[in-house]
């Protein structure tokens, strides 16, 4: 008896270059790329917002929209800081992300890890990849902070046979996939994710540089960090540092992806368990434990771990409310007066998870304003109603 071929895979991929359901909104996830572009209309998140929906199916619950905690920062069960005991040579911070994979490929608990490498010529090029060793991981340490086509590797997925995955991923990505998740023949997917915003195209990402760094051209990796400093770290090891507030508003304010400045899912609220760093002191990394799933993934690596408790510190929201002017505007800072302002506000500013409150208000009003004006048939459906609480609680520019 011969099964039935799944209607999905008759479906065929868009070829490079052509244009995306979503258009303009389109986050390059990698759905359309393979035959799964089948379910686009119901799986991309910029065509189909259902945050309620894909939480209930992942994590058993949707956000309490009564709870503050929930509606910054999702679905979750446990919160800390942490940094591994001994770091990796060459991650992006300690390799939290990179340990946790590679121990749950090393224990049989997943037979794949789908994550991102960099292409040979361009440390910024990423590439997705399965990766079914350790060292394969290893080669995907450090951020692409390029719009990556992470799931135009599930095609590979059901072809392999694959049953047990992790995947490792940012919000697009993990929404559309949590769509079609029943679709690739798993017994059991572990999602490991990142807080992400503002990403750009590899042409953008050049800008960017050029625009901010004193050497684009060596510049390993960076970060908007907790103090208020974008921090470089260049080929020789040396960290470079501008403030937030010296960076060139005018020039960069259109360099980030449509997608991005319509995106409300900073915190990567499906996935299993989450390590950033914008809940937590400088130097330390941000774990969100979302599910089960999400604590055994953790336990796996938590006596190779310094941990502490979350702490919040400070008042966000007099920054957040002027920040809304002043990116509407492009304003930049003279380099003393940012640097200055920088140093005020590293000493008196939101830290811990009101650190991670500012950078979500300062986002979230930024692309709710960016919504309405260019999207506003979308606005109402688009944006989440934890989203929506958040930016009424500021004065923002009249239509």
């Amino acid at each position: 008896m011969t099964l039935a071929q799944p209607s999905h895979q008759k479906a065929k991929a868009l070829r490079p270059g052509a244009r995306r359901p979503a258009k303009d909104l389109c986050s390059e996830c990698g759905l359309c790329d393979t035959y799964y572009i089948h379910y686009v209309k119901e799986a991309c998140a910029f065509l189909n917002q259902q945050f309620p929906q894909l939480e209930t199916q992942t994590h058993g619950r949707s956000r309490d929209l009564d709870s503050d905690d929930d509606c910054y920062f999702g679905v979750h069960q446990d919160m800390m800081a942490a940094r591994k005991q001994q770091p990796i040579e060459g991650a992006q911070w300690t390799g939290i992300v990179s340990t946790i994979a590679i121990e749950m490929l090393n224990r049989g608990l997943v037979e794949g890890v789908v994550c991102v490498q960099n292409t040979a010529d361009d440390r910024f090029q990423p590439m997705p990849v399965i990766a079914r060793t350790p060292a394969d991981i290893l080669a995907a340490r450090v951020n692409k902070p390029t719009l990556s086509p992470n799931l135009s590797v599930l095609e590979q997925i059901e072809q392999s046979g694959l049953k047990r995955l992790l995947v490792i991923g940012v919000g697009c990505q993990i929404q559309a996939l949590r769509a079609v998740e029943d679709k690739l023949g798993l017994e059991q997917l572990y999602v490991l994710g990142t807080p992400c915003v503002d990403n750009v195209t590899r042409a953008g990402l050049q800008k960017f540089l050029e625009t901010t760094s004193r050497s684009p051209e060596t510049v390993v990796h960076y970060e908007f960090m907790q103090d208020f400093r974008v921090h470089f770290k260049h080929e020789d090891g040396s960290t470079e540092t501008v403030p937030f507030f010296g960076l060139n508003t005018k020039e960069l304010k259109d360099v980030f992806a449509p997608s991005c400045m319509s995106c409300f899912d900073y915190v990567n609220g499906l996935a299993d368990l989450v390590v950033g760093y914008m809940g937590a002191p400088f130097g330390w990394q941000w774990i969100v434990v979302r599910n089960d799933r999400g604590q055994g993934m953790l336990d796996l690596v938590m006596d190779q771990l310094d941990v502490q408790p979350v702490m919040s510190q400070g008042d966000r929201t007099a920054a957040v409310q002027q920040s809304i002017p002043a990116y509407d505007k492009g304003v930049t800072l003279p380099m003393w007066a940012a640097k200055l302002m920088g140093v005020v506000i590293e000493k008196i500013g939101p830290k811990g998870l009101e650190y991670a409150r500012f950078s979500i208000d300062s986002h979230f009003t930024r692309n709710y304003l960016f919504t309405r004006r260019n999207y506003p048939e979308k606005l109402a459906q688009h944006v989440p109603e934890f989203a929506k609480r958040i930016v009424s609680r500021y004065k923002l520019p009249p239509q």
